[in-house]
This record gives structure tokens, sequence and C-alpha cells, in this order.
């Protein structure tokens, strides 16, 4: 045995075994305080299920901690027995006691705090967000729950009366018809006055591709500063649509309505017995009694149904999560044969990966829209009938009675076959990259087609030109697809006081459209209706075309946030734009902005103010931006096409037709720019009233217009050239107050003014010259073929009437009329006006909203045309006609010119919430009547007429679609784990 190895092991040995009790102690000095910490992850919401990003997830009493990412994901390692404080500002921080049986995920819900709520809600700003309180521009926002709730076939709907010089006009009760939308007054003669749309970043899109339950919020870009990062595109204003995202865990939600619409106003027209009594009374030569007792405005309606179901779902985690619905929409239309129905769905996905690194998102829009085209021409017929025509005759078929305009209605509405249909689809592929905690890449893939079919067929039976056709059927197709790439670089740093974010980013846009249509008449048979154009035997020039077009558009966009200690904040716009359409003078357009804001609020002088005012922000800006939508395809171009004449080609000894000039080209052409001025005050009081006073003034200069010009030396009569220049100034005021707000009680409201002048600045050039344009027009009214109502003139807003002044009558009945025309009138409202209420006791609610305009005049030609002292026996005549004591042929003047100011209750609501246990988390039902009434002086149908184009804006033009009074059930459920 070698002693010598021996003892060298033993030292070797012990200090092993010694080793190993240190490491087993540490071991179980570890475990046990592992066995004490717990790894706590979940998800941080407002009370609308969105998520809170940045918000802080404090370990109570020590400094650990963490912040929320984008999609409000956490996660922390906290110890057994600890608090964690979750809070973030503007809302109620909320302590949650952390032990062995606490739940993971926990996902948190954070109340609003009213009074401090503005400092951090995030506002969509194009290409970004930006805190509230840090906004230079003029920018309204709309969450879900403000907007227009019922059963609304555009959504358009869903923002009218909701914010302040934002105008939407539902000119007619047909729920196949959009409304239009004006802010801050129309800026053009000819191109689009809508706002530009964007959906989930995605600019220039169908408003109509989201439905208004999948919409989150809504924020409404008015001011050149803040639309300028659009560019050409932002002269209209800009509004900005986020769509709900994931909630909190899984849920499934269903929100269904159903009710029953009627005709909320008719012309109040003689009824039979009047008619026979005025022609018994009157002895009347010629008048003929049918022997019935017929309404035909009422023969044309019905009690009209509407529903709406939608359901919805959403799931997500750490990393990963979608949401998805469904809606079906049936709106019969109370005039018979019309009706709107709508199948849409839409899904969203976004993933993680690269430990959050990179964000991939992918959303899908789809809708198809179904519905019946309306022959407007059954008003003046229902309107022309004599009472006691019945509707069909003794065997059984439609009563014809020869005359002018004198066609049965019913049977027009009737007796033909009309079907249209609309495909739309929105989808994008968005991807974002964090290279640093403050820079972020997104690139955003886009691709919107919307495409709509027509089908028409009149039998050889039909009275309108099926008879004169021998069978008329039409098919015609129109299709647009718009493919967008969008990349952008965004920087955001906080140091000390200093906050920076800016932004930099390229822009491609393609837009192709075609289309093409068919007709043919001369059928033997009514049997195949629309589906077999070729069994036509009728052949004509023109019975077939088609068309293709395609346009692009380039763009390179900056911007640049700075904002010292939330005192002093600057923002600065730049954008260039490259459009095909453009002349080859003026490719390229530069749009810049800036504006400053001086929140007044957090100076310290202000420090004693804190109990009655805690917010008060001073803002101004300057802005350029554009409207390109005036400039059609190849508009600068030389264009030839097809004329009616022909030409005899000796080598084929064949007639060909002739192509001949049809376009001048003017390489000067471009879009048309708008600068605008923005004054904005936004205030809180007693920490439950907020609100914004905004002064604005903006110029629209180069207005397109088309223009006569000499032959020669062009060789076509007229030019699209920029030219005119249009201004507009205005005032609005946002008001929202929290006024009762205890555990038992809760009472908001919301009100908002806006008033606009307008006025057309020029109208000519050194080269293109008119002194007067002239819209409105009264062709096809009786007696003033080539008649128009309104002009376009400098010195005066667009829409203005212009016509004869009336006195009165004479003691003869006959109009007292001035000798020479003159304004009588306009289109443009003085004063629109938005309001809303909310009340909310325990588990009941109570809400109304309504909205007005004021002082816009409107053409009411229905009634120019009907009080007629010869119409009668013949023709029908409104009941106070009898008693007007007009003597005179129908004549356009101020008589027939009235206020159209009107007051609007469009909503109103009264729902109960059910206390449920932890199978649902809500379930609300709740009773809705819409458009219950209509305030107004006017005397026609409705009040609210389109004001939109240059052919008959603001004419009430047998037009009388009745817009219908709604009332409805409806039911919300939503289930969550």
């Amino acid at each position: 045995m070698n002693t010598k190895n021996i003892n060298y092991k033993l030292p070797k040995l012990a200090s092993f075994k010694a080793l190993v009790l240190i490491g087993l102690l540490l071991i179980s000095i570890v475990s046990a305080r592992a066995q004490d910490k717990k790894t706590i992850l979940g998800t941080i919401f407002d009370s609308d299920g969105q998520p809170l990003a940045g918000a802080t997830v404090m370990e109570k009493g020590t400094s650990n901690g963490t912040t929320a990412d984008f999609d409000g994901n956490y996660s922390i390692e906290v110890t057994n027995g600890s608090t964690l404080e979750i809070s973030f500002i503007g809302f109620v921080t909320k302590p949650i006691v952390i032990n062995n049986t606490t739940a993971s995920p926990l996902n948190v819900t954070l109340e609003a705090d009213m009074v401090s709520l503005d400092a951090v809600e995030l506002v969509a700003v194009g290409y970004g967000t930006m805190r509230k309180s840090d906004l230079t521009g003029a920018i309204s926002t709309v969450n879900s729950e403000e907007l227009v709730k019922g059963t609304l076939s555009s959504t358009e709907q869903a923002l009218q009366g909701k914010v302040a010089g934002l105008t939407v006009v539902q000119g007619t009760g047909d729920p196949s018809s959009g409304a239009t939308m004006r802010l801050r007054g129309g800026t053009s003669l000819t191109a689009s006055n809508n706002p530009l749309i964007v959906i989930d970043g995605i600019p220039g899109v169908d408003i109509n591709q989201v439905q208004p339950n999948d919409i989150a919020s809504v924020d409404v870009l008015k001011d050149a500063s803040a639309t300028a990062i659009y560019g050409s595109r932002g002269a209209n204003g800009v509004i900005i649509i986020t769509t709900k995202s994931k909630a909190a865990g899984f849920s499934v939600s269903y929100s269904g309505i159903s009710g029953i619409s009627f005709a909320s106003n008719h012309l109040d027209m003689l009824s039979a017995n009047q008619w026979r009594s005025y022609v018994r009374g009157n002895e009347t030569v010629g008048a003929i009694d049918y022997g019935a007792d017929t309404d035909w405005q009422k023969e044309l309606e019905r009690a009209a149904y509407r529903r709406s179901h939608t359901l919805s779902m959403s799931a997500g985690g750490e990393n990963s999560g979608m949401r998805s619905s469904i809606t079906y929409f049936d709106n019969e239309g109370i005039v018979k044969t019309t009706g709107l129905q709508r199948l849409s769905g839409n899904i969203n996905v976004h993933q993680f990966t690269l430990d959050k690194k990179i964000r991939f998102d992918v959303g899908l829009f789809a809708t198809i829209d179904k519905w019946h085209p309306l022959d407007y021409r059954i008003f003046e017929r229902a309107f022309n009938l004599n009472p006691t025509i019945p509707v069909y005759d003794e065997n059984g078929n439609f009563t014809e009675v020869g005359g002018t305009l004198y066609e049965n209605p019913v049977e027009i509405l009737t007796h033909r076959t009309t079907d249209d249909k609309r495909n739309r689809l929105l989808g994008y592929f968005k991807t974002e990259f964090n290279f640093t905690p403050a820079l972020k890449g997104v690139v955003n893939l886009s691709l919107e087609n919307n495409a709509h079919t027509g089908n028409t067929y009149k039998p050889s039976t039909a009275v309108l030109e099926g008879r004169t056709e021998g069978g008329y059927a039409q098919k015609v197709y129109d299709e647009y697809t718009n493919m967008q790439l969008e990349a952008y670089l965004s920087y955001t740093k906080e140091f000390g006081k200093h906050m920076l974010n800016a932004m930099g980013g390229y822009s491609y846009l393609e837009n192709t459209y075609e289309g093409f249509g068919a007709q043919r008449s001369g059928f033997e048979t009514d049997l195949f209706e629309y589906n077999n154009l070729g069994a036509g035997q009728d052949y004509r020039l023109g019975d077939v075309y088609s068309y293709k077009g395609k346009s692009n558009l380039v763009s390179f966009y900056a911007r640049a946030n700075y904002s010292y200690d939330s005192r002093y904040m600057v923002t600065a716009t730049v954008r260039e734009d490259g459009s095909s359409r453009f002349g080859d003078n003026n490719k390229w357009g530069f749009f810049p902005s800036a504006s400053v804001a001086w929140n007044i609020a957090n100076e310290e002088f202000m420090d004693g103010t804190n109990n009655w005012l805690n917010q008060l922000k001073l803002r101004g800006g300057y802005g350029v931006t554009g409207n390109q939508d005036g400039i059609g395809e190849y508009k600068s171009l030389s264009i030839l096409g097809v004329g009616q004449d022909s030409y005899y080609d000796p080598a084929t000894d064949s007639w060909k037709l002739a192509y001949s000039p049809t376009q001048n080209p003017n390489p000067d052409l471009k879009w048309e720019s708008t600068e605008q001025f923005n004054v904005g005050l936004d205030f809180g009081l007693f920490g439950r009233i907020t609100g914004s006073l905004e002064w604005y003034s903006k110029t629209t200069k180069d207005l397109l217009y088309t223009y006569q010009v000499p032959q020669p030396p062009y060789l076509v009569g007229t030019m699209l050239a920029n030219v005119g220049e249009l201004s507009n100034k205005g005032i609005e005021l946002t008001l929202n107050a929290n006024i009762i707000n205890n555990d038992k009680f809760k009472w908001d409201a919301n009100l908002n003014l806006s008033s606009n002048e307008q006025k057309i600045e020029k109208l000519s050039n050194q080269v293109y010259e008119t002194d007067v344009i002239y819209s409105g027009s009264l062709h096809g009214l009786s007696g003033m073929s080539n008649q128009f109502s309104q002009i376009i003139k400098e010195g005066y807003p667009v829409g203005t009437f212009w016509g004869y002044e009336s006195s009165g009558l004479d003691e003869n009945g006959a109009f007292i009329l001035s000798e020479e025309k003159t304004d009588i009138g306009d289109i443009q409202p003085s004063l629109n006006v938005g309001i809303g209420m909310n009340f909310t006791y325990d588990s009941f609610d109570f809400s109304f909203s309504g909205y007005g305009m004021f002082g816009q005049d409107v053409l009411n030609a229905t009634n120019m045309m009907l009080y007629d002292p010869n119409r009668l026996p013949a023709y029908n005549v409104p009941d106070d006609f009898l008693d007007s004591g007009i003597t005179s042929d129908p004549t356009y003047s101020s008589y027939w010119v009235e206020d159209a100011s009107f007051f609007r209750l469009q909503n109103v609501t009264f729902g109960y919430t059910v206390p449920m246990d932890k199978v649902f988390s809500k379930l609300r039902l709740y009773l809705m009547g819409e458009n219950l009434a209509v305030f107004t002086g006017y005397n026609g149908v409705d009040p609210e007429v389109d004001m939109t184009g240059l052919a008959d804006p603001g004419l009430d033009r047998f037009n009388n679609y009745p817009r219908p009074t709604t009332v409805s059930f409806g039911l919300n459920i939503t289930l969550k784990n």
C-alpha cells in the first residue's frame, strides 16, 4: 500500500464532501426561495377591451417591474404574498395580491380616470399614433360606444351628427343609397368632396369595406397640418377607422337587432272623396271618376322588416391573437321591391416572433351586397294620377289611362326585373420590425377589389320602354382594383423632458379599373329575362361597350413631432406625390405643413387652477393639401375616339367608323390645392367637462373645370383646366360632459356645433374665361326645358339659387316677381348641430341622439310642379293647393325656395343588462327607435336633400323615397372564459 497516495486522496475526498454539502445547502436555499417566487403573465385592457400598450406592472415596494407590449401583454416574476400595482396614466391604479391561488394568465382591466384620460389617449394621425395631449392639429375622435347605432345600411351613417364640422347627408330613404360626407365645406366643383378613408392603415378604400359593429374608433383629421401627410388626397380631410382587435382571453359575442319600418311622412294629396267634392263643387267639365279610392303613395309602400345579426370571436395569448366576425344584414325598403341584403365578414390575425422583434398582421374584409335599383319616375306618377283610378282593372291587369307622365306607378315598380350585386374585398399583410426600442419599421401590402354587376329586364308588356323596345335587357359590369405598398420607419425617443418622434416613408399605389356593358331589345319571349342577350333581334350602334384604364401614384413623406416638458409641441410634415394623372409640366406635387401647440395647463403659473381648470392647450397650424380626384386617367393627353361619322374604305370595299379627336392635350393639368390655417383651443373644466374650439380658413386654388375654348387653334371645343379659387371659413365647438358619475347613476352628454361660410373667389384667368356656370338643371319639368335654378359665380357660394324674387300673389292669384333675376338663397347650411345623452342607473340604460342643419335652402321643385291650376281634374294636386289662390302656371322663383332647416331625433334606446353568472359576461336587451321625429318648417316630404354635385344639388324633385321610422328590439351577448 502506498501511504503517500492514501494521504493524498483523503483531503480531496473531504473537500468533495464539503462541496457537496455546500451545494445541497445552496440548492435547498434556492429551492426554498423559488417556492416563494411566481411568474405572472397576462394582458392589460381598458374598459372597452382594447389593450393598453405601455401599462406599468410593479411589485409594490421594490424596483421589480415591467411594461406591457404593443398588445398589452406582460410577464413578471414576483414573490408570493406580494402586491402587484398595475397602472397607466389616465387610468385608476389597480392593486392585486399574489398568492398560491393566483391564476396565470392574469388579465387585468383598468378603469379610466376621467380627469387625466386625455393625457394618454392614443389618436391615429396617419402612419402612426400620438398621445392626445401631444396633438398639434385638429383631430376629433369617436369611439365605438359613441357611434350611431341601429340598422344602418351605410357605414357613413354611423358618424352622422358625431363630429363638429363633418356633415353627413342621407338624401333619400332608399336603403341601397349611401350617404355623402363633407368636412369643413366642399373644396371642389367637379372632383370628389368626400374625405379620404383609411381603414387599418390602408388609405383610399371604400368606407363600407368595414361594418359599424367592427369599428373600435374613428379619428377625423380636419386641418391641413394633420392631413398633409396624405398629400394630393387629403384636401377634403381624412377619416381613419381602426377596427376591433382581440379581447382578453377567448370570447364570443352575438349582436342581433330586428325591427319594423314604415314611412314617416307623405305629401298630403287630394283623396278620392276630396277630388270628387272639388269636381262637383266646381262643375268641372271633362272630369272622369273611375270609381276607386286609391292612395298612390301608399300603394307603393309596405311595412318593411329590418334585421341584423353579427357573430364575432376573439382569442389571444402572449405572442398571437385573432378576431373574426360575420354579419348578415337584411333591410327591406319601405317601397315595394326595394331593399338591401348584405353578408360581410372579416378576420385579422397577428403573430410575434424572434422575441417580439417582429410582428405579422394579416387582415381580410369581404362584403357581398344585393339590391334592386328603383325607377324613381314612380314618385312623379304617384303624384300625378287621379285618386279615383284603381290600381288594377276588372280583369286583374294593371289599369292603364292615357296621358303624359300618367303611367301606372305600381306597374312601373313591379313589372320588370332589376338585380344588382356588389362584391367588396380588402386584404392586407403587414410586418413590423422592432430594430430597437426606439426604431421601428413597417411594411404594409394591401389589395382592394370592388366589383359591381347590374342586370335589368323590361318585358315586352312593360309600359315604359318594354313595349316600344319589344322587350329590353341589359347587363353591366364594372370593377376597380387598388394595390398599395406602404413602407416607413418611425423613431420615438424620450430623453429627460424632451420627446422626439420622427417618421419617413414611401408609398406606391396602382389603380386599375375596367368594365363593359351590353343591351339588346326585340325579344320573342320574356322567359330569358336578362340571361340571354343574344336572343334579342334588334342590333344598334352602342349596344356593346367596354373600357379599361390604369393610374399610378408614387409618394415620399416624412413627419417630425417634438415636445418639451409636455408644454410646447411642434409638428412638421412634408409629402411629395407623383401621379400619372398629372400633366407633363406638373408630374410632382409638394405638400408641406407645420403646427405648434402650447399646453398652458402645465405651466407653473397655472398650479392654482387645477381644481377647476385641468386642461388648457392652444394650437395653431398651416398646411397645403391636394385633391387629384377631379383628374381622370389620361385627361392631360390628346385622345382619339370613335365618332358618329363613317367613311368608305375602297381597299376593303366597306364603310368604316371614323376616329376623331375627342380631347385636347393639357400638359399643365395638375391637382387642386387647398391651403388651410387652423387655430384651436382644448380645455377641461372641473374634471367633468372637456371640449375644443376651432377656427379655420382654407382656400382651394387651381379648381378644375371644363372650359369652352376656340376652334381653331384647338381641335376640340372644351378643355379641362386648373383656374378657379374657392374659400371656406368656419368655427367649431365640441363639448363633452360627465355630468353625474356615482355608483348607481351616470349621466353623460355631448354637443357639437359648426358653422361654415363658403364663397367662389375666382373662375377665370387670361386663358380660360367664364362669367357664370349654370347648375341645378330643371330640364324635364313641365315648361322648364333648358332652364337652370343655380349659378356658380364669383362672390357667391356653390349652390346659389338664381331666379326671380317673389313677393307673393296679386289679387288675381298671379305671382308678383322682380324684373331681374337675383340671389334667392343657397344650399349651404349656416349651422350644423349634433347632440347626444347617455344615462345609466344600476343595470338600466337610456340614450338619445339627434342632429340638425340650419340655414340651408332647398328648391321644392315637387311643389312647384304640383301647385299648377292646370292639373285638375286630370292630375292630382296637394290638399292645400285648393286654398293657395295660385292661378299662374309653374314659374321658378323664390316662392318655391324654402328654408329647409331641421332637427332630427335620430335614435332613442332603452336597455337593460341582465346580471349574469360566470357563463355570460354580458347579456343586454334593448328597445330602439330610429328617426322618431323631425322638427322643420319645410313643406316637402323630408328637408334632408342631397347637396352634392352640380346637376341638381338641393333640389327636391320627385325623388321622394320616404325616410323610414323604425322600431327595433335588440340583444347583445358576450361569453368569455
